[in-house]
């Protein structure tokens, strides 16, 4: 059974927070909410959650997980930036964008693409995310939680622990979230690419 935390969306309580990441430490499959709908998210070193999220999103090795990360701090042990990506990025950021660049040896091979060597990453405009990277200290592997027989992320989170109460470890609930999905820009070719058009103003990388 999924345990329910709530979280004020815009005034964080520190002891929830450190409820969620006391969870997350010791290896947990959280459900949050994001700027851009609900995410399934664990620890990057914690391998059987990265499974579980293959096996609630039936995902195969192709996908891009999202390591959501607090700052540029985070972000720049991740992927490789050059200073054009670097002002391009700094400058769209926090903000709802996902960006594909190349990883660094920190990434776990079995995060990134298979053949392009890349992840997604991500500095979410949300309080809540931003308390709990924060308070983790570090950044959070995560996946848009679209079940296999849905299109759109899950907004709520009283459906999202009816629906996954046995399969998530906890859910963090915390009022009404959009479900619009992030402008997803591509870096890894050396220059941006918008693959996806979202909530993100995609010209500045057009």
């Amino acid at each position: 059974m999924a345990r329910l935390v709530e979280i004020h969306p815009v005034d964080p309580q520190p002891r929830a927070v450190g409820q969620v990441v006391e969870q997350l430490t010791a290896g947990a499959l959280v459900a949050y909410p994001t700027d851009s709908g609900y995410a399934l998210g664990c620890r990057v070193g914690q391998h059987d959650g990265t499974e579980r999220i293959r096996q609630i999103r039936r995902l195969d090795a192709r996908h891009h997980f999202t390591l959501m990360c607090a700052s540029f701090a985070h972000l720049g042990q991740l992927v490789r930036l050059d200073n054009s990506a670097f002002r391009a990025i700094k400058a769209a950021t926090p903000g709802p964008y996902t960006f594909i660049l190349p990883a660094t040896a920190e990434v776990p091979r079995r995060l990134a693409h298979p053949k392009k060597k890349t992840v997604g990453v991500r500095i979410p405009d949300s309080r809540v995310v931003q308390a709990l990277l924060r308070e983790l200290g570090e950044p959070l592997l995560s996946s848009t939680l679209i079940l296999p027989d849905r299109s759109e992320p899950m907004t709520q989170g009283w459906e999202v622990a009816d629906t996954l109460e046995h399969v998530v470890d906890v859910v963090v609930e915390s009022g009404d979230v959009v479900a619009e999905p992030t402008t997803v820009v591509d870096f890894s070719a050396g220059y941006p690419q918008v693959v996806r058009v979202g909530a993100g103003d995609p010209a500045p990388f057009s």
